[in-house]
């Protein structure tokens, strides 16, 4: 038996019947759109010749990527090529048709395309135009370049992964700076499509990465503006990762009353009576022999017998799991966490949607570069002796049926 909820009718979506241009590359932008179309938009996908550069990144198959899957799966694909005149004419075409534009361009280069927000919404003054830049369109770093790397060392976010035995910054192992943004621009633009629905008015939505970065870290700055350098880390102890005979877990007690428990359920209730973790302040400034005494009681034991024992006395605990350990986690198999992408090319993928069940779409492939383009310029009602043009000089591009090879 599942408790998830059945996907609903395209028509009961959030976002159904919105028109999306999203003519945004690599993942902030797209993820943006792409959230917007699991809750019902329809999306266009505008990429250039070499296609969005996030194609070739990571882990490729043929014309596709994990990362181009992952955030535009369901989407349509229209290849332009965007620096010629004609071809500027035909993003404008189709964004005077959208109601939604996302661009993540440095400041500018939608103006010099044509499609800036203030063109756009001279034409179209409903139109919510999301711009995602690095810095912003202004200040001493409006201009400089900007990827996941570069935002999680300069907004902190490797400071706050630092380890804690060398104290060394590390990057955390995700694009959270670019994924985080594109949820922040999918709620911004939400916010603004609310102000839109009661007013009638469009708006500019903007947003970049390092505000987004800042954002996400507010505890640990305030934290850090409180009690210094030294606040940062754990907030409890225990509190870490320890070895089983066969794999690890992290245990953890943030008051006395779980330290309770957790010293119960390792046969230590000893610790109880020592003064030296009589209190989280205590157990903190003798974490390191604390730590060590947990240690030696975790590795006595497996993992799954350490989850039956931990459970049994209401410890904060967990496995360690890897990704195929996640795929195949009772609660993700109970919830249908994961949905199934029948990917052209590649064949089935899983794929882990906005955790918003009964909400959003059935997972769908994402295109190949141009996959969509005739269907797209004929459904926008250009002129066929036009798009016959276009296609001869190579302002847009029509991908081959068969797809990914």
């Amino acid at each position: 038996m599942t408790t998830a909820l059945p996907a609903p009718p395209d028509s009961d979506l959030p976002f159904a019947g919105l028109r999306v241009l999203d003519i945004s590359q690599g993942i902030a932008g797209p993820y943006c759109a792409h959230i917007l179309w699991q809750q019902g938009a329809e999306i266009i996908k505008v990429e250039p010749p070499a296609g969005d550069w996030g194609r070739k990144v990571g882990v490729v198959r043929g014309d596709l990527s994990a990362l181009s899957i992952a955030y535009n799966a369901g989407k349509r694909s229209i290849c332009v090529d965007a620096t010629t005149a004609a071809g500027r004419e035909v993003l404008l075409g189709l964004a005077a048709d959208a109601d939604i534009v996302v661009q993540n361009f440095r400041p500018q280069v939608a103006d010099r395309l044509g499609v800036g927000y203030d063109v756009l919404a001279a034409r179209r003054p409903e139109l919510v135009y999301v711009s995602i830049s690095g810095y912003g369109p202004d200040g001493p770093y409006a201009d400089f370049p900007a990827s996941d790397s570069v935002m999680q060392a300069d907004s902190g976010l490797m400071y706050a992964n630092r380890g804690s035995a060398d104290g060394v910054p590390r990057r955390i192992g995700m694009l959270l700076a670019d994924a985080a943004t594109g949820l922040y621009a999918a709620q911004a633009c939400a916010a603004a499509l609310c102000r839109r629905f009661r007013t009638g008015k469009g708006s500019h939505v903007e947003l970049n990465l390092f505000d987004a970065c800042c954002a996400l870290q507010a505890n640990n700055i305030l934290e850090h503006a409180i009690g210094g350098a030294a606040a940062s880390g754990p907030v409890s102890a225990p509190n870490g990762v320890f070895a089983s005979r066969d794999g690890s877990l992290t245990v953890l007690a943030l008051n006395n009353a779980q330290f309770a428990k957790l010293s119960h359920a390792l046969g230590r209730a000893d610790w109880l009576g020592d003064a030296r973790f009589a209190d989280n302040a205590d157990r903190m400034a003798h974490a390191a022999e604390l730590h060590a005494q947990v240690a030696a009681v975790i590795a006595t034991r497996t993992t799954a017998q350490w989850q039956d024992i931990l459970r049994e006395h209401d410890v904060l605990h967990a496995p360690v799991r890897n990704y195929d350990d996640i795929l195949g986690h009772p609660q993700a198999l109970h919830r249908q966490t994961f949905q199934t992408i029948e990917q052209t090319g590649i064949g089935a993928l899983p794929f882990a949607g906005i955790p918003v069940q009964g909400m959003r779409r059935e997972a769908g492939p994402a295109p190949v570069n141009g996959e969509h383009t005739l269907q797209i310029l004929e459904g926008a009602g250009f002129d066929q002796t036009a798009i016959a043009g276009w296609l001869r000089d190579g302002v847009v591009r029509q991908a081959a049926a068969e797809g990914v090879q």
